[in-house]
């Protein structure tokens, strides 16, 4: 199915031009040489076209743009390096210059749903001060070429394992932190290593938001994934990459269709961001409506998954649910969850998350049977939506703090540095985003 998918793309042509126009129009309605400007209407035009402007421009990857942090009260560079590169993804390491290296390693697991890995930029940010700072920072499946075969669940699982035991190798275990939907795969590499009694085992894993079980508290998403038969999901959401990519001719499920799927099942509080953030320019409070801005530059930058790791991930995760029925099969080997005996459990949930339900991530902790119960820990955040848990207020006063105490319990060595006021600028979440 190619159709559609070029429909999208020439809609994208359409929204460049419009969105150039958009642009140059709001400029004169603001500028000064504009003998209207003055005009009581003029605010009003300027800032309905710079909405319509940031809601319709094309989008790419975003930048992680995290060039400096804050250790002991002194401002540090952070340089980007890649420690490992893959065909659907690469380890990315947050190098804090002239630091040395006895801070606890933390490896950021990010979701493979739709987003970039910059969807945690304000995760790694808040970690930094205190933590070596590693994260899976996946590709767009449309720029993978075909010859380099199709990426699975189980693949997933591989990359993690292997970028487990890359970071051992380089003199210290790491605390595997997996946000949403790597819950899953994170927690059955953690098994399948203890299975092994595999020395590079991380000291602890804390999910956050993760469809462990999604037969506790099942939300909207659990049930359109329940209900349908999986022969309806590749009619009906896989499609094929057009020939103007590097992946042409891969099938996937395309990033924008996820993105529609989630807006519409929130587009009251979508619509309500969007007219808060024009009310803001028009009364000049620019600070107000560029934190709105930088949340959806983020959240409507989407790029593709491979069809079989989506595919997979709903029979076995969603309709199934193989993983917590002790029946998943990763390379001929069923993932024991009770083979996890020292490895530290953390899990995360939030009040509001109607993504993944109060529960769902803390059904690990029962599951893993054989971990002693010090080992395990659990934090049920008020008041927060599935990506207030990872980004935002919550997340660097409630969560952050939270994970810091885990990690230094069980196999931190260093002590902990609390970050001061942080170089960047934080991005709160806008009014009526929270649920994301």
């Amino acid at each position: 199915m190619t159709m559609l998918y070029d429909a999208y793309e020439l809609g994208r042509g359409w929204a460049a031009g419009a969105t150039a126009w958009a642009r140059v129009s709001s400029g004169w309605w603001s500028s000064f040489l504009n003998p209207l400007a003055y005009h009581h209407g003029a605010p009003v035009a300027a800032a309905a076209l710079d909405v319509f402007a940031h809601a319709l421009k094309p989008r790419g990857k975003p930048a992680f743009g995290l060039h400096r942090t804050i250790v002991d009260g002194q401002v540090v560079e952070v340089r980007e390096a890649i420690l490992d590169r893959r065909p659907f993804g690469q380890l990315k390491h947050f190098e804090r210059v002239g630091i040395e290296g006895h801070d606890p390693v933390i490896l950021l697991v990010a979701p493979m749903s739709g987003h970039y890995a910059t969807l945690l930029r304000g995760t790694v940010e808040r970690l930094l001060p205190s933590h070596e700072v590693f994260i899976t920072d996946w590709r767009d499946a449309k720029m993978v070429p075909l010859s380099e075969g199709t990426f699975s669940l189980n693949d997933y699982i591989d990359y993690l394992i292997d970028w487990i035991r890359l970071l051992a190798a380089r003199g210290e275990r790491a605390h595997v932190v997996a946000v949403c939907q790597p819950s899953v795969p994170a927690l059955a590499a953690v098994a399948l290593m203890s299975a092994g009694r595999d020395p590079a085992r991380p000291y602890s894993l804390t999910m956050m938001g993760g469809p462990v079980d999604t037969r506790e508290a099942p939300t909207e998403v659990n049930r359109v994934a329940k209900e349908r038969p999986l022969a309806w999901f590749e009619q009906n959401v896989i499609h094929v990459v057009p020939f103007a990519y590097p992946g042409r001719g891969r099938r996937i499920y395309p990033g924008f269709l996820q993105l529609a799927g989630f807006m519409a099942m929130n587009l009251g509080n979508h619509l309500v961001s969007h007219w808060e953030m024009f009310k803001h320019l028009v009364e000049g409070d620019e600070e107000s409506a560029e934190a709105t801005k930088a949340f959806y530059e983020e959240y409507l930058s989407v790029c593709d998954m491979d069809a079989v790791f989506y595919l997979q991930t709903v029979d076995e995760v969603f309709q199934r649910h193989l993983l917590p029925k002790g029946e998943f099969i990763h390379r001929g080997e069923r993932v024991d969850l009770g083979a996890i005996t020292d490895v530290a459990l953390l899990a995360i949930e939030g009040e509001r998350d109607d993504i993944s339900g109060v529960g769902q991530t803390k059904a690990a902790l029962t599951l893993a049977r054989n971990l002693p119960s010090h080992r395990k820990d659990y934090l049920l955040v008020p008041g927060a939506g599935h990506y207030g848990i990872f980004n935002g207020r919550k997340w660097r006063e409630i969560v952050a703090p939270a994970i810091e105490d885990f990690v230094r319990l069980h196999g931190g060595r260093a002590p902990l540095r609390r970050p001061g006021p942080s170089v960047l600028p934080p991005v709160e979440i806008p009014p009526g985003a929270e649920f994301a």
